[in-house]
């Protein structure tokens, strides 16, 4: 049994099957097959291992060389996706030695973030993974916006094939990541596949001659429903424009649907709204997006409240030692091997990145399993560590 590094077109017969039979149908079809071709130039830029024996390959991990937003500052963030086994070689630990591999590979690269869509959460939760909120699911039929249609607002729409328009929404989309917690993107080889796809209409707010605001969307037939992706907007006034726009199609579809960040409350958007939202964490195909820490290199720096703890890191593979994490500054500060006195609490690597990203309290992590957390370490741990709500978007 070796591990290989798959590269250009060996992904066509070793990754690539894998992964559609773990999560297509099947099996596949000549042509489906044959659609694996123009796949590879999105892949490109990944790192793709896989474990194979007498010719044959067992399982196949992958990284997507991303950025993420922790805190309010953009670092590298390896995606890992495709992990697939072959369904006779299944639970003998393939993925974890691939996943050993991959992450210490991607961590000596200068990825200090990890993030993905998970199989099963409890799986990866055994690698340092602690779960993300997952984007809300809303649905509303255009004629309840009606009121906007009379509304004078100030700034107007743009609409436009996503082929078109891509650069207007790639440019976006970069000014999201800037701005807001949690938010990734693919690198550019991967992100063209939107545009090359042009299966989607993109349309955008714009307020002073200024995007504010995007969603791209596709209707399925009259009278059905207008199927929009992350409705993503600066303001309030912008994701009024778009709403604004949704309904005047109250005479062609019957019902809108759209992705929104965690943190959106699309039940006060208008008074009498009938809409839901829902948000659905299963398995499989529906589970909450999952992120950790590689490298302690990811905290220093960042934003920080003010407050002063150590922490010992213990059952992982790539964070461990004691630290201090001094916050008073506004910056973290990290020190290893600290002298002088400050509450201490024990982490495991899933427990500090559930600080980091904002997701649990402090008192949470002992029910969790997460560490031990006495009183006085909890108050100052949630003081360098504010909740946030981490909006990941970026799908893979």
């Amino acid at each position: 049994m070796t591990i290989r590094r798959v590269t250009a077109d060996d992904r066509l017969t070793t990754s690539f099957p894998l992964a559609a039979y773990a999560f297509e149908s099947s099996p596949l079809g000549a042509a489906r097959v044959e659609q694996f071709r123009d796949y590879l130039p999105y892949n490109r830029g990944n790192t793709t291992l896989a474990v194979e024996e007498d010719g044959e390959t067992l399982a196949a991990v992958s990284a997507i060389p991303m950025r993420q937003n922790l805190r309010g500052v953009v670092l590298p963030m390896a995606g890992v996706a495709g992990v697939a086994t072959h369904p006779l070689a299944r639970r003998q630990g393939h993925v974890r030695t691939l996943l050993h591999q991959l992450l210490d590979e991607m961590r000596d690269q200068g990825f200090p973030l990890s993030a993905l869509y998970p199989f099963r959460p409890s799986f990866y939760a055994r690698f340092g993974y602690v779960g993300l909120p997952k984007p809300r699911t809303v649905t509303f039929t255009p004629a309840d916006l009606g009121s906007l249609l009379r509304a004078e607002l100030p700034g107007e729409v743009g609409w436009e094939r996503i082929a078109a328009g891509y650069p207007v929404w790639r440019a976006f989309t970069e000014r999201c990541l800037q701005q807001r917690h949690g938010f990734s993107t693919f690198p550019d080889h991967r992100a063209v596949g939107l545009r090359d796809r042009d299966e989607h209409w993109l349309l955008t707010a714009r307020v002073d001659g200024e995007t504010t605001g995007a969603v791209t969307y596709r209707i399925d037939e009259h009278g059905g429903t207008l199927h929009g992706n992350d409705l993503l907007a600066a303001d309030p006034l912008s994701r009024t424009l778009l709403l604004q726009f949704f309904a005047r199609h109250v005479d062609q579809v019957e019902r809108v649907t759209v992705q929104v960040p965690p943190d959106e409350l699309p039940e006060l958007w208008l008074t009498d709204l009938d809409v839901h939202v829902e948000a659905r964490a299963g398995r499989p195909g529906s589970s909450a997006p999952m992120a950790r820490l590689l490298s302690l290199d990811a905290l220093s720096g960042l934003p920080a409240g003010p407050g002063r703890a150590r922490i010992e890191l213990t059952g992982d593979r790539w964070l461990a030692g004691t630290h201090l994490l001094d916050g008073t500054t506004g910056a973290l500060e990290l020190v290893a091997d600290p002298a002088g006195r400050a509450p201490t609490a024990t982490l495991t690597a899933a427990g500090l990145s559930a600080l980091a990203y904002g997701v649990l309290d402090p008192a949470e992590l002992p029910l969790r399993g997460l560490g031990e957390v006495p009183a006085d370490a909890a108050v100052e741990l949630r003081g360098i560590f504010p909740r946030r709500v981490p909006y990941l978007f970026a799908d893979f």
